[in-house]
């Protein structure tokens, strides 16, 4: 799981998609998306859930380290 804030940034910036903007879809402050995407903060599971179906990825490929994004 620690490479979680590194797929959540590479996933915002394939959308196209400012921390403002995610944070705004995902029900939560830009300021958590930046800590997530810094490694100073680990999600929630609910936030995961979001995050996945926002994304529409498996937790799978958010939570395992040996699986990138596709």
């Amino acid at each position: 799981m620690e490479r979680i804030g590194e797929k959540l940034k590479t996933l915002r910036l394939k959308y196209g998609l400012t921390t403002r903007q995610l944070a705004e879809q995902l029900g939560t402050t830009n300021s958590q998306i930046s800590r997530i995407e810094n490694g100073l903060r680990q999600p929630s599971g609910d936030f995961l859930v979001k995050m996945s179906d926002f994304f529409n990825i498996s937790l799978d490929q958010i939570m395992r380290d040996d699986l990138d994004l596709d």
